[in-house]
């Protein structure tokens, strides 16, 4: 399912064993778009300490209840390594910490999930390949501090990161939700990480591989609504680009899945 980063702050974390907390922040990754921990403010239980907990743990997203399941226990968070508030996460730190848990490196393999293009929980199937070359950063990025980037199209800037859209099967950041109000007043839209042409971090500027008027016309999303996939197909087929959902299809066969998606939307007959 489909949630806003937004939307997702401030649900409750439950571990086995009780609440600790709720969401305060989301990094991702960079290089595959990837939520790669949740940050949470436990309040006074852990105030002194950073908790980061990754979707290895996850469980559930509770939308009913504003909550999300943690399979681990209080005790097992409290004696997880320590990481410094005024400090970035470490590719060093993030070692430590998957090493503790007896998780795969997500950084370890050709998938957005190292050996699994999915997150995979079971022990048993884990592999635990060599480890790369060390990198001293890890290019983790908080989905707060990106919030408010300016994105800019072929032919000019367009508006501002102003939230994200992630799939909890598989925790990637589908889309930028880009707010436009500086230049097309009252509009946001999304747009797919994959159509990012490139990103430069310090001058916070996001640069998209569209043109303005695309951008103008596409499908315009609101803020709390729930993304179909009948919205995310004319989305696509607006910017002529295909679905991630086709990402095992190729050739022929993603073109007749996006024609039998379209169809299906207007009600032709073939």
């Amino acid at each position: 399912m489909l949630y806003s980063v937004s939307t997702l702050k401030g649900f409750t974390l439950r571990s086995r064993d009780g609440d600790i907390g709720h969401v305060k922040d989301l990094y991702f990754d960079d290089d595959h778009w990837t939520i790669r921990y949740l940050v949470a403010n436990t309040g006074g239980w852990l105030a002194q300490r950073k908790v980061l907990i990754s979707p290895y743990a996850l469980g559930a997203v509770l939308s009913e209840t504003g909550s999300v399941t943690v399979d681990l226990s209080r005790k097992q968070i409290e004696e997880s390594p320590s990481l410094e508030t005024d400090k970035p996460v470490s590719r060093q730190f993030e070692d430590i910490y998957h090493g503790h848990f007896g998780w795969p490196m997500y950084w370890s393999g050709p998938y957005i999930w190292g050996q699994y293009p999915v997150i995979e929980r079971n022990p048993e199937l884990w592999t635990k390949p060599a480890a790369p070359a060390p990198r001293s950063d890890s290019h983790l990025r908080s989905t707060n501090d990106v919030n408010g980037h300016h994105v800019h199209a072929t032919d000019g800037e367009i508006g501002h990161v102003d939230d994200f859209i992630l799939d909890d099967s598989t925790w990637a950041i589908r889309y930028l939700v880009v707010d436009t109000r500086n230049w097309w007043p009252g509009k946001k839209v999304l747009l797919s990480p994959e159509w990012i042409d490139r990103v430069s971090w310090e001058e916070r500027e996001v640069f998209v591989d569209l043109d303005r008027n695309a951008i103008r016309d596409a499908p315009e999303y609101v803020s709390g609504t729930l993304l179909t996939r009948e919205f995310e197909t004319r989305l696509h087929e607006h910017y002529e680009r295909p679905g991630y959902w086709l990402d095992g299809m190729r050739g022929e066969d993603a073109g007749r899945a996006m024609s039998s998606s379209s169809d299906a939307i207007t009600g032709r007959s073939r």
